[in-house]
């Protein structure tokens, strides 16, 4: 797990047995983007780590541009973690 922070926005990273997840939360409102474990398959942009899929996307830049929607914030005010940066295809 790897965290990060910018403002009030805060980002942690984590696996599970099958995705790669980065968690967004800012001011009780939060957003997430997984991908499968393996690494190749689209993100998908949830309200929260396990809740319904909302939208998916081949790009990591425009998974982030959704979830900072959900928060309400600019995409370049998301801390993304370092181990979340190779998220794509």
């Amino acid at each position: 797990m790897s965290e990060a922070s910018a403002g009030d926005v805060e980002a942690r990273y984590y696996e599970t047995d099958g995705e790669r997840i980065v968690e967004f939360a800012r001011d009780g409102r939060t957003a997430a983007i997984a991908q499968n474990i393996e690494g190749y398959a689209m993100l998908k942009v949830r309200p929260t780590a396990d809740g319904d899929e909302l939208e998916r996307y081949y790009g990591f830049d425009m998974a982030l541009d959704h979830a900072a929607e959900l928060l309400g914030v600019a995409v370049h005010d998301l801390p993304v973690p370092d181990d979340a940066s190779d998220m794509g295809m």
